[in-house]
């Protein structure tokens, strides 16, 4: 039986098998199938499940070194799971229906396969900023081909309409060129809230640390592929980090959503399944700043454009998203640290002080979403005062305007007509849009840190400083020339992408494709109404601009050119002129 296991003629088989797995799901999921083709589904599903069940008792059985705590419990629960969905299969429908029972139960065995293979990493093939790319560009293509599956949508979709539907799901736009809630099926929402979730935290993230829980260790390359897009300081630390990544969005998804479901008006949506899909769906695509919503007219339907305490929640879930992950686990740290150092003088007992807990990046992406907030939501609030907020109550206008000056930084969400906005109020949500959210976020934009360490940059110029310099701290000149790197190559691609668009359509205003042009670069999704009536050709332009916008232009130039060694010398410095 030992050799059985180490031969490599079972491995290739269950490989094979999972893989035709793997394919019948898609089919079962997206065709219409006849009784002979469900009955050898349902055949093989079994097979499937039986094998995989009895390798990992094997297993356990004669490879005792590789036991794994967190790797047992899982597989415990995962038996018992499999079992029951099995009893329900065969209690229900035994081989004449396919029961979403075992297409959950063959769904987390597939999971579990391929994430338990041995992937190595080579950075001589791919460095951390392709392999990057690489996976989106991916993750966009299957999403699309799956929403173009007949059961994904109500009357078929065009490829282009599919791959626009797909890159705005997984770039967490939220631009949409035809209506989510009436085009698309139970199945195709599925689809693409899935979509929405792995952009939005990035595939890699999913794979890299659950295959690193089933193997219980990662090669040197792998960690440091990953810590290049985590932003992790230490490598040894990097799956720590993801950990964190993946508890927090969980944790914040889930009281989102239940947040959610407790303010819904149940004479609007009776079913529970119904209320709970609509809270687990919106909780998703607010923590990931993707603004897509079951809804027709999104958070502006009637029944919820005067929910204020659902659209305080979501606005709550949202800038949580926007925040950025390294921002939040050092808000917590520092949280415990108060706590600890209050709870001990509270006891009488010594406590030592630890400076700067709360780091610099993060003050000043703290300050500065703050500001954008209240200064954004004053300007809504003064200036649309008698205009689209007229029809709210005293408190109505404050969350509407709040929602609508924190909407536009990539959450994509709206509860008013943003065409009927004044012409100013447009100007302040385009360069709203353009700052998006702040960095190693679920947003968009150039971010936070970037705006503001511009702002300082020309206050220390006007002063006379050769330095920026706040809160007793120093900014590295590499940060300087980052920021003006995203800078000046977002307004390069937002201008390419207005002119071409422009070129397209030639009969839409220009303010109206500036402000879309925006919202696809920035990943805001906002629109002014004309997404759907563009041509096919500007939808591509989209298509791209979404894409850069949320890999960013930076990282695919770094994708692209060959990173050089840094000299030992230094050529005479010498001044341009500027101004």
């Amino acid at each position: 039986m030992k050799k059985i296991l180490t031969a490599k003629w079972p491995q290739k088989l269950i490989v094979l098998l999972h893989f035709l797995a793997l394919i019948s799901l898609i089919f079962d999921y997206g065709f219409s199938l006849y009784p002979f083709a469900i009955k050898s589904i349902v055949t093989l599903y079994f097979t499937v499940l039986f094998l995989g069940v009895s390798f990992t008792v094997l297993k356990y059985i004669y490879h005792k070194k590789e036991f794994i705590l967190g790797v047992f419990i899982f597989d415990l629960l995962s038996f018992g799971f499999v079992a029951f969905c099995v009893f329900k299969q065969i209690s229900l429908h035994s081989l004449t229906d396919i029961s979403h029972w075992l297409r959950l139960a063959i769904i987390l065995k597939l999971i579990t396969e391929f994430t338990r293979a041995r992937i190595s990493y080579k950075r001589s093939l791919l460095n951390p900023a392709q392999l990057f790319i690489l996976s989106f560009m991916l993750l966009i293509l299957s999403g699309a081909l799956l929403l173009m599956l007949p059961k994904a949508t109500t009357h078929g979709i065009t490829f282009i309409d599919a791959l626009f539907t797909s890159t705005s799901a997984v770039c967490v736009t939220g631009l949409i060129v035809v209506d989510t809630s009436s085009y698309f099926t139970f199945f195709g929402k599925t689809i693409i809230m899935i979509l929405i979730q792995a952009g939005g935290l990035g595939i890699l993230t999913f794979a890299s640390y659950f295959s690193y829980f089933f193997k219980g260790g990662s090669s040197y390359e792998n960690q440091l592929a990953l810590s290049d897009m985590t932003n992790s300081d230490k490598i040894g630390e990097v799956f720590t980090t993801v950990k964190r990544i993946l508890v927090i969005t969980f944790f914040i998804e889930t009281i989102g959503a239940l947040l959610i479901y407790l303010n819904l008006d149940k004479a609007i949506l009776p079913s529970i399944s119904d209320r709970i899909y609509f809270s687990v769906f919106h909780s998703i695509s607010a923590f990931c700043n993707a603004g897509f919503s079951t809804l027709p007219n999104n958070l502006m339907q009637e029944g919820y454009v005067y929910n204020y305490p659902l659209q305080f929640i979501i606005i709550l879930i949202f800038v949580f998203g926007g925040l950025g992950f390294p921002i939040v686990i050092n808000s917590l740290k520092y949280l415990k640290h108060i706590l600890i150092r209050h709870i001990l003088k509270f006891a009488k007992r010594t406590y030592n002080y630890r400076p700067w807990i709360l780091t610099l990046s993060n003050k000043i992406n703290l300050n500065t979403t703050l500001i954008l907030i209240i200064l954004g939501t004053s300007i809504i609030y003064i200036k649309e005062y008698y205009n689209v907020l007229q029809g709210h109550s005293t408190i109505g206008k404050f969350i509407t305007a709040l929602f609508t000056a924190t909407t536009p930084r990539t959450a994509g969400f709206n509860s008013i007509d943003f065409s009927q906005l004044h012409f100013s109020s447009i100007i302040i949500i385009i360069l709203l849009m353009w700052i998006g959210a702040s960095p190693a976020s679920t947003g968009g934009g150039i971010k936070t840190s970037t705006f503001a360490i511009a702002t300082l940059n020309y206050l220390s110029l006007a002063k006379g400083k050769t330095k920026i310099e706040i809160f007793r701290r120093e900014i590295a000149d590499i940060s300087v020339r980052r920021a003006f790197a995203v800078m000046s190559l977002s307004l390069v691609i937002i201008g390419i992408s207005i002119m071409l668009i422009a070129h397209f359509n030639d009969n839409v205003p220009l303010l109206d494709i500036a402000f879309e042009t925006f919202s696809a670069y920035s990943t805001s999704g906002l629109s002014l109404g004309i997404t759907g009536s563009l041509t096919n050709q500007s939808k591509l332009v989209l298509i791209a601009t979404m894409f850069i916008g949320r890999v960013s232009m930076l990282t695919i130039l770094i994708a692209f050119f060959k990173r050089m060694k840094q000299p030992n010398y230094h050529y005479p410095a010498d001044e341009i002129l500027i101004n």
